[in-house]
């Protein structure tokens, strides 16, 4: 019998994502929307913390476990804006276009070398609300910021997002390829490994 997770989002492509991956240790992500959770408010200061308030919040409206996320990209030249802002970095939450051209216009006419950041993805896992431990999964993509958009892929930064390993933006990459080496895929590959130790424990001890 599979055991139920609590996924806080309610984006689709993110419940595909991590059911794909964990369903084969015995797990089986619901997105809140299915028990009707309301939406945790992030006022959290860092990503780790956004990722636990929304976890405990899944976990509190529905006594299941809950697996949480909260990425975003930070830019050196920016002191490491917009960090957990990333979504609302021009005013409005999610406008993928507007934080873009805000974020080339802040680094209008900055070198090349200058131009260096990164994605960050931190996942949080709580047995419950009150889990004293709560599990941290930290995924880091490095690379730099273009000057215009390039590809058609991706969401959020990725037409910006240059990856210097690939030649290419984040949103020129295929998919798989994309799941395999971005801040979301190493956080889920930590959680995938913990989840198989765990599980293997479990059955060790049956």
């Amino acid at each position: 019998m599979n055991k139920t997770i609590v996924l806080a989002s309610n984006n689709t492509g993110k419940i595909k994502e991590f059911n794909a991956l964990l369903s084969g240790v015995g797990i089986d992500v619901k997105p809140q929307s299915e028990f009707n959770v309301e939406e945790a408010e992030e006022n959290g200061l860092s990503f780790i913390e956004n990722a636990i308030l929304k976890a405990r919040n899944a976990c509190a409206q529905t006594g299941l476990p809950a697996l949480a996320d909260d990425s975003g990209i930070e830019v050196d030249y920016l002191d490491g804006a917009p960090g957990i802002y990333s979504a609302r970095f021009a005013g409005e939450h999610g406008n993928n276009e507007a934080n873009n051209a805000l974020l080339l216009e802040k680094l209008d006419g900055v070198p090349v070398l200058e131009r260096t950041a990164r994605f960050h993805c931190v996942l949080a896992y709580m047995r419950h609300k009150d889990d004293p431990t709560p599990q941290v999964f930290h995924g880091v993509w490095e690379g730099r910021i273009l000057t215009s958009d390039e590809g058609k892929e991706g969401f959020g930064y990725d037409p910006i997002f240059y990856v210097p390993e690939c030649g290419c933006s984040a949103a020129s990459l295929p998919k798989e390829v994309k799941n395999q080496i971005s801040h979301r895929g190493k956080a889920l590959q930590q959680l995938l490994a913990t989840f198989r130790r765990d599980t293997f424990k479990q059955s060790d001890t049956l």
